[in-house]
């Protein structure tokens, strides 16, 4: 009877003398080991940076790249995009506002809610303006989450009750970053001698059916600035001047504040 093929196999593989497995760890840790003895790869690299430092700096002497890069201003958690400036005919103060209800679209936002109790849930002191002189305490307040909490806090014209007379905005760090791109107007001032923006623009509500809508609750100008890690939005249609004093006002007591 022949002998099965798959006997006759294994037969030979124990007969067959396989030659010893090298040793290879060692010779692949002294090479992991060994000191660089060739420069050339850290020239090359070196080279490399030095064209990209040169290609970038040539960039900032191109107009268009120069002034994106230099006129680019972070308020808070506000970034501005200024347009380009125009020298011949700067627009430095407030137009004349359009006179609109913006009363319809407060009844759409969410979180009303009172002072006091916007207190509860803020750390913080909220600092209240004792500008103008007459000022009561906001008629509508609302607290927001904007990945961090915002508090909307708006007073209507006692003399056009339909009418907003200001708002004020307190922003939390780490909230939402606003992005105004090419403001119509905007002017570098100073609030309590931080840097602080003079502008226009929209900027985000969260609504009652939980959209988020860009819109403004007054006719007029924000003053953007930043005090310990708070971004302040005021609303106006006063002038620069009067916003100014207003925004000073905040901190001018301690007695003006909510606890």
């Amino acid at each position: 009877m022949t002998e099965p093929f798959e006997s006759r196999l294994q037969a030979l593989a124990k007969e067959f003398k396989y030659p010893s497995t090298p040793s290879i760890a060692d010779a692949v840790m002294d090479r992991l080991h060994a000191p660089i003895t060739n420069p050339r790869g850290g020239r090359q690299f070196a080279r490399a940076w030095i064209i990209l430092l040169a290609l970038l700096a040539g960039l900032m002497f191109v107009p268009p790249v120069r002034a994106a890069v230099l006129e680019f201003i972070q308020i808070g958690i506000v970034s501005i995009f200024p347009a380009p400036i125009v020298t011949e005919t700067p627009i430095f103060e407030t137009p004349a506002p359009t006179p609109s209800s913006l009363i319809p679209l407060l009844e759409q936002i969410s979180g009303e809610t009172t002072i006091e109790d916007a207190q509860q849930e803020i750390e913080i002191p909220i600092p209240l303006p004792t500008y103008p002189p007459d000022l009561d305490q906001p008629d509508r307040v609302f607290l927001q989450d904007a990945g961090g909490w915002m508090l909307i806090m708006v007073w209507l014209d006692e003399q056009q009750p339909d009418q907003v007379q200001m708002s004020l905005h307190l922003i939390e760090e780490g909230s939402w970053t606003i992005n105004k791109f090419q403001p119509a107007i905007i002017k570098e001032t100073s609030v309590n001698d931080l840097r602080a923006i003079w502008t226009v623009g929209d900027y985000p509500l969260v609504m009652r059916n939980a959209d988020i809508q860009f819109a403004r609750l007054i006719n007029g100008n924000v003053l953007i600035w930043e005090e310990n890690k708070i971004t302040y939005r005021l609303e106006t249609d006063l002038d620069l001047a009067q916003a100014i004093r207003i925004a000073e006002s905040l901190f001018a007591s301690e007695a003006n504040s909510i606890r």
